[in-house]
């Protein structure tokens, strides 16, 4: 299945600003990655983003987003977020060093 590729460019041109980002073709999708670790990605037309439980709990509570389930069983730690919910920049970037700031808590792989 095709993900979104303008999400992808629009993501491409911020994570300069996020610190050691590398990009990896999964899941039908993207994966972006710091130290190994994946911190946010593109799957169908969310951004799938990684987050603390505590931070996912408190997401899920908004419209925008749902649980990251492909499987049948939800992810652990991960949201889908709707392209609504990262129509600006501004919001685009705060959703990403969500992800980014989760993982820079992990040891790298």
């Amino acid at each position: 299945m095709a993900y979104n590729i303008d999400l992808e460019a629009r993501i491409d041109k911020l994570i300069t600003r996020l610190g050691d980002i590398t990009k990896k073709r999964m899941f039908g999708g993207l994966g972006y990655l710091m130290n190994g670790n994946m911190c946010f990605g593109v799957y169908q037309e969310y951004l799938i983003l990684r987050t603390s439980p505590e931070r996912t709990a408190e997401l899920l509570r908004g419209d925008d987003t749902k649980p990251f389930d492909i499987t049948g069983r939800p992810m652990k730690g991960w949201v889908m977020v709707s392209p609504d919910a990262v129509e600006t920049e501004d919001r685009l970037l705060a959703m990403l060093q969500i992800g980014v700031s989760y993982a820079a808590t992990l040891p790298a792989k």
